[in-house]
C-alpha cells in the first residue's frame, strides 16, 4: 500500500529530460575515421547518470545496458546531440531512454544515429540501493516508452529465466544452428 508520503513524490518526465550536444573531433575517431562507438557509449552513460539522478536526486549507478544498436555512422566535425528522459521507474531503478542524433553543421542534415535504454540504480552515501521518486505521465508518447520497457523487462527476465536455468541443455538447441556457417568438432567424451 502507497502511504501519503509517497503519494506526494512524483515528478514528471519533463522534470529531468536533459539534452547535450558536442563536436566531434578527430581524437574522437577510431581508425577508420569514424567516431569511435566508446567514445559515444562513454557520452550517453553520463546523460544517463545526469537524467537518473536528477530524477532521484540523489547518486546513480549503471546497472545495465539494453539494446545499443549503432544505425549510422557519426563523422568527424558533426554535432551529436543526445536527449535522454526517464521512461520507467521502478522501486530503486530507473529506465533512461536515450536518442542519439548527428547534424552536419555545414548541410543540415540530421540523421538518427542510435537509441538506448539505460537501468540506473539510486544510491545513498552510503552505496545503498533508496526508493526513487514514481513518474507522472502525461502524454501518450510517455505512456508508450513506459509500456515498451515494461516489454523489454519481461522478455529480459523470460531469457534469463531460459538461458540461466539449471536444466539447460546445449543438445536440446542444436537444431538452431543448422543454418549458421559454422562446424562443431566436439570431443569424444
Amino acid at each position: 500500500m502507497i502511504n501519503i508520503q509517497e503519494m506526494t513524490n512524483f515528478k514528471t518526465v519533463d522534470a529531468s529530460r536533459i539534452s547535450i550536444s558536442e563536436l566531434m573531433q578527430p581524437v574522437h575517431s577510431n581508425f577508420n575515421g569514424k567516431i569511435h562507438g566508446g567514445y559515444i557509449l562513454n557520452l550517453m552513460d553520463q546523460i544517463a547518470f545526469a537524467c537518473a539522478s536528477k530524477h532521484s536526486e540523489t547518486y546513480c549507478v549503471t546497472a545495465s545496458v539494453d539494446t545499443v544498436d549503432f544505425l549510422k555512422p557519426i563523422e568527424i566535425g558533426e554535432l551529436v546531440t543526445m536527449k535522454a528522459s526517464v521512461n520507467f521507474v521502478g522501486n530503486t531503478s530507473i529506465v533512461v531512454g536515450i536518442r542519439v542524433i548527428a547534424e552536419n553543421i555545414r548541410t543540415g542534415i540530421v540523421k538518427h544515429c542510435n537509441s538506448s535504454y539505460f537501468t540506473m540504480v539510486a544510491k545513498d552515501d552510503e552505496g545503498n540501493s533508496i526508493k526513487v521518486p514514481g513518474l507522472i505521465l502525461n502524454d501518450k508518447q510517455e505512456i508508450k516508452r513506459f509500456l515498451k520497457a515494461l516489454k523489454r523487462m519481461e522478455t529480459k527476465l523470460l531469457r534469463k529465466k531460459e538461458f540461466d536455468n539449471e536444466d539447460f541443455a546445449h543438445q536440446n538447441y542444436l537444431h538452431l544452428l543448422e543454418n549458421y556457417k559454422i562446424k562443431i568438432e566436439l570431443p569424444e567424451i
